[in-house]
């Protein structure tokens, strides 16, 4: 099969997702398009079954801003025409979704017609997508997508309740590469931690969605307990108040802020716990890479970490701000080696349940019936 993909190239969720679903399906040999404005951090340099092609948007004075939606449409046509492509794969909604109806309705004027599958993958339709600037086109290509895909049934669900939807949405969620991830050895985690030390990690882009001080209120009240270090992974507008905060809890001294890292597998690997409190997630893949490296959750019940979370099986879910409950369940998972080894290990055998091979799958049937329901039209 001949896939295009278009995709952020950066490493936002929706971006890493459609990489490395583009990777495992080059690994299957199938032949596959990457169509994005910079080369996708996570594109499989070595995959010859993978191929990127960049987007040129030319320089004008007379625009402010450089149109890029016509130049993804372009690229778009050209790709497909150039490489006859069978199937158009756009995650993301903005600006991918518009763009790719744009290029479907000029091919179908050359005669050629192909399926576009439109993933959406949570702030394209729970921030960005609701801007009045915005909303009225993100809700059309939503429509005139041939498939649309979420990635929980709680982004499904926010997509029908907010927009004016007149088609099925089929929910594929998020996967995870589970080889990538496993149980880091005791000299790795000799640098974070003492013997004694639990460590509890957090992985996001510090926004305010992730409630980072409930992070914070949390490991505070788990320190007061028991020995532990926090591990905070990634940047963004609330690390400066958060490193502030953690002076004033009395904690700084248990608490590394790494920033952005390439070695987020490797920190979970050596980790006990991981803490996410967010006011929501359309999915939380970060629980899942958590989970995937046998490391149980302490989240908020919100969005679709319920759908990743198994509550009192892979970790558990409080309310959103509920951080003493949060801390008393993390100290129980805590409390023993043999509690701890019981929920790690459910936690890596429910993360089998989003491995590549079956989302990976999963889409490549949903392609399949596309093409077979699209024949009468070539």
């Amino acid at each position: 099969m001949r896939i295009g993909v278009v995709c952020h190239p950066t490493f936002g969720g929706s971006g890493v997702m459609a990489t490395e679903l583009a990777n495992h399906l080059g690994r299957m040999g199938h032949e596959l398009h990457v169509i994005s404005y910079a080369q996708p951090v996570r594109l499989d340099p070595f995959n010859t079954h993978v191929h990127f092609h960049e987007v040129q948007v030319q320089d004008y004075p007379l625009f402010l801003y450089q149109p890029y939606e016509l130049a993804l449409s372009s690229a778009m046509v050209e790709t497909v025409r150039k490489e006859k492509l069978d199937i158009l794969h756009v995650h993301y909604a903005i600006p991918h979704a518009y763009a790719a109806f744009m290029a479907r309705q000029i091919l179908a004027d050359q005669g050629i017609h192909i399926p576009v599958v439109t993933t959406l993958h949570g702030t394209d339709i729970t921030l960005v997508g609701q801007l009045p600037a915005y909303k009225p086109a993100v809700c059309f290509s939503i429509n005139r997508s041939t498939a649309v895909t979420a990635v929980s049934e709680s982004l499904r669900a926010e997509t029908i309740r907010e927009f004016n939807i007149e088609r099925d949405i089929q929910v594929v969620p998020n996967f995870v590469d589970v080889k990538r991830y496993g149980r880091g050895d005791a000299s790795a985690r000799s640098r974070i931690a003492q013997p004694d030390e639990a460590i509890v990690c957090h992985v996001s882009n510090f926004r305010k969605v992730k409630r980072i001080p409930d992070v914070l209120h949390v490991f505070a009240e788990i320190r007061a307990q028991r020995a532990a270090k926090l591990v905070m992974v990634g940047d963004g507008p609330e690390r400066l108040p958060a490193e502030r905060l953690a002076a004033e809890l009395g904690i700084s001294q248990d608490v590394l802020f790494l920033g952005k890292t390439s070695d987020v597998e490797r920190i979970l690997g050596v980790s006990d716990l991981f803490l996410l409190p967010s006011e929501t997630e359309s999915f939380g893949l970060a629980a899942l890479e958590a989970m995937a490296s046998s490391v149980p959750v302490i989240a908020s019940r919100a969005g679709g970490l319920p759908e990743v979370v198994d509550h009192g099986v892979t970790g558990y879910l409080e309310d959103i701000g509920d951080v003493s409950a949060m801390a008393q369940r993390a100290l129980h998972i805590l409390s023993s080696e043999s509690t701890l080894a019981m929920f790690s290990q459910q936690a890596l055998e429910a993360a089998h349940r989003f491995s590549m091979e079956q989302i990976g799958q999963a889409y490549l049937d949903l392609y399949t019936s596309l093409l077979h329901g699209e024949q009468a039209h070539r």
